[in-house]
C-alpha cells in the first residue's frame, strides 16, 4: 500500500472539485506520454446526465491536486471557466498527439506544456 501512487484505473471516476467544493465533473480517464512516463492530461467529463449529453475537458495534469478530505481531485477553475474550455464529445475523435491541439489546451490553462 502506498500513499503517493495510485493505479490509472482508481483515477478513472474520481470527482474533481473546485476550490470551493462545487464538483466540476469526473476524470474519465488519464492520457500518459509513452516517452517520459508523465502524466499529461486527465480527460474529464463535465455536464450531462449518466454519461448522455456530457462534453470532455482535457485538463493538464499538473493543475490537479489531490484532496485526501474531499477524496477527489481539486482545480482552480469555476464552472464558467470549463464552459469556454477546448471541449469535445464522446462521439469526437481526438488526436492527442496534435501538438497546436496541446498547445491550445495549454495556453487555455496558462500552464506549460507537459513536453517542456
Amino acid at each position: 500500500m502506498t500513499d503517493r501512487l495510485i493505479s490509472a484505473d482508481k483515477v478513472e471516476g474520481t470527482t474533481v472539485y473546485n476550490p470551493s467544493g462545487d464538483k466540476l465533473g469526473s476524470i474519465n480517464t488519464v492520457m500518459i506520454d509513452k516517452m517520459s512516463g508523465k502524466v499529461a492530461y486527465a480527460d474529464m467529463s463535465f455536464g450531462g446526465f449518466l454519461g448522455i449529453g456530457d462534453s470532455h475537458h482535457p485538463l493538464p495534469w499538473s493543475m490537479l491536486k489531490y484532496d485526501d478530505n474531499k477524496g477527489g481531485y481539486v482545480v482552480n477553475l469555476d464552472k464558467k471557466v470549463l464552459e469556454g474550455a477546448p471541449t469535445y464529445d464522446a462521439k469526437d475523435r481526438v488526436n492527442w498527439e496534435d501538438e497546436a491541439w496541446g498547445r491550445k489546451v495549454h495556453d487555455y490553462y496558462g500552464v506549460p506544456p507537459f513536453w517542456m
